[in-house]
């Protein structure tokens, strides 16, 4: 198999290293490096033929400014614990927290419904090569960064199962530096894991 260096592969391969370390320590500023990624990562998937990955960018962008505000002004502004000592800004107001049985369920039903659709798009739609791992991601990270945007300490299992999926087809697809580095999430998701439940347990 051959494969071509690319610019942006790299420079998001880069990107999204910087990303998941500030995920890994709760920081705000993740976002941020995420804005720049996705942008770029648009560019990435389209050449690669990668459709329902370039077309998530596009949520993930919108996803990333959400974030951002939800973390920082979580709760109107109030960034105390309860101990009445004041947060830091920069690593989010909003609390690391379970998320609510109640809408688990719905959020199962809505990535099913998805998951097919984005299938039935590529597969009627596009030339893609790889509909179905293609689709799963896709609609399986719109929970994953739903999950992350409100803090949720299950949003780690959410990663995991993307990244294992990400970093075969990636490398199926010749993108073998960003194959790498999801393959490099999938270990730091599992210690992010624990590191989140750590944190929220203090």
């Amino acid at each position: 198999m051959h494969y071509e260096l690319n610019w942006l592969d790299i420079v998001t391969t880069v990107l999204g290293l910087a990303y998941i370390l500030l995920e890994y320590r709760a920081s705000v500023w993740m976002w941020v490096v995420g804005f720049v990624m996705q942008a770029l990562g648009i560019v990435l998937y389209y050449q690669k033929g990668l459709y329902a990955d370039c077309g998530m960018e596009f949520y993930y962008l919108s996803m990333t400014v959400y974030g951002y505000w939800r973390w920082v002004s979580y709760a109107g502004g109030k960034r105390r614990d309860e101990g009445g000592r004041r947060r830091d800004a920069r690593e989010g107001g909003i609390p690391i927290r379970h998320i609510p049985r109640r809408i688990l369920w719905r959020w199962s039903l809505i990535m099913a419904v998805v998951w097919a659709l984005i299938y039935w798009l590529l597969v009627t739609f596009t030339n893609s090569t790889v509909p179905l791992a293609d689709s799963f991601t896709t609609a399986l990270s719109l929970i994953g960064i739903w999950a992350l945007a409100h803090k949720y300490l299950e949003q780690w299992f959410v990663w995991i199962a993307v990244d294992v999926v990400t970093a075969i087809l990636y490398w199926h697809k010749d993108i073998p530096f960003k194959a790498s580095l999801y393959a490099l999430y999938v270990i730091i998701a599992v210690f992010g894991y624990f590191k989140w439940r750590r944190i929220m347990k203090a």
